[in-house]
């Protein structure tokens, strides 16, 4: 179905930060797949681990207990505040539990009324239709009607709003702690921790999404820990496989205590394949020398990108985001200069409010970092031209 604008490319191989089209042209990739290929293209650790279990079993179903789920779960367990995991294979498909199971929490516990879920303007959390109800935006929810209810939208950064919407009907707030599609927002450290204190004082669930801005992509293990602060939930994909299809909700034990047999169920969330590489995505991620260098490089980028801001005034506006989750604020259309990205041998993804998304994969190096601000620089010199 024509639901993509595709780009008119079409790539045959892939190493590292570096991708080959079927022209023989190589482009930087600084989207990695939607902050996805968290290790680079053909990873050879997570081919190996792929590989290895793909000789043994693809598939068990959840009738049954299954080897690589109990230890990427376990994993998981060890690393954050959740006491219990849920495969899926997909942030939409976490987001879908998250709603279940905030709702569940509340109902068992007699308080049935509480079904809303608030949640904040310009958030993305997928496209089924309890994510795009939980957005409320136009653009997400007109023609597919009926939406979904149970919804509450906020203003970003309306802290009399947000309170005014936490009632004795709120479920759970469900927010990204860093918003990707939104445009590359930092929620401040103190507003989560606020988020916090709220939640605690009325009983509603706090949740957070971090299918893009987890699993490494700030530096910490997950964004969330900056702030000091641990939600009751937490949606995890994209990175966590590395490029194989796996997501997650995290949870407390009693966020997730109405969450018994029968409940919920996947035919392939926790498949043997991608359990087995997201195992592998997490052991090498979760370590304080590769977050180190996360923290490093994106402090690099960020320096370079801000260097570009500098020479390029009528392109670039500013900088903002966290590690390699960064956004350059573009002051021409972002799908514009996305193309003239093409023309010089870099791919960036964009965002809301024209922010160019730079999400590459989180073991790129110094001197790849220094080659991708030299080919963006490239782009906008092109961009400059074509208004002249």
């Amino acid at each position: 179905m024509p639901t993509y604008a595709r780009a008119p490319m079409s790539f045959v191989k892939g190493e590292g930060v570096w991708l080959e089209a079927d022209d023989g042209r190589r482009y930087m990739d600084l989207g990695a797949g939607i902050a996805v290929n968290s290790l680079g293209h053909a990873n050879p650790v997570l081919i190996e681990a792929l590989t290895e279990q793909a000789s043994k079993i693809w598939h068990l179903s959840n009738l049954y207990e299954i080897g690589p789920q109990g230890e990427l779960a376990d994993r998981l367990v060890e690393a954050t505040f959740a006491d219990t995991v849920f495969f899926t294979n997909s942030g939409t498909e976490a987001c879908e539990l998250a709603v279940k199971m905030a709702r569940k929490h509340h109902h068992d516990k007699g308080a049935p009324e509480r079904v809303e879920i608030v949640t904040f303007e310009g958030c993305f959390h997928g496209r089924s239709s309890a994510a795009i109800a939980a957005s409320g935006a136009e653009k997400m929810v007109g023609g597919f009607g009926p939406v979904l209810g149970g919804f509450v939208q906020v203003p970003w950064a309306d802290h009399d709003a947000l309170r005014a919407a936490v009632t004795d009907r709120t479920a759970a707030v469900l927010i990204e702690p860093v918003m990707g599609e939104g445009g590359i927002k930092v929620v401040p450290d103190h507003c989560l921790k606020g988020l916090r204190d709220l939640c605690d004082e009325t009983g509603a669930l706090l949740v957070f999404d971090e299918v893009q801005c987890g699993v490494g992509r700030t530096g910490k293990l997950f964004a969330h820990e900056w702030a000091g602060v641990s939600p009751d939930a937490m949606m995890v994909a994209k990175g966590i496989g590395g490029g194989f299809p796996i997501g997650a909700v995290l949870a407390t034990e009693a966020a997730a205590s109405g969450m018994v047999v029968g409940t919920h169920g996947s035919t392939y969330g926790g498949n043997p394949l991608a359990c087995a590489v997201g195992a592998k995505v997490v052991e090498i991620i979760d370590d304080e020398e590769f977050l180190g260098h996360v923290r490093r490089v994106g402090g690099r980028l960020r320096q370079r990108l801000e260097g570009l801001v500098a020479s390029h005034p009528k392109v670039f506006a500013g900088v903002r985001g966290s590690g390699l989750m960064l956004g350059l604020e573009s002051r021409v259309p972002a799908g514009d200069f996305v193309k003239k990205g093409f023309e010089a041998g870099v791919m960036l993804v964009p965002a809301a409010e024209d922010v160019l998304r730079l999400l590459p994969p989180l073991n790129i190096t110094e001197d790849e970092v220094d080659a991708a601000a030299a080919l963006i620089d490239e782009a906008a010199n092109l961009m400059e031209e074509a208004a002249k």
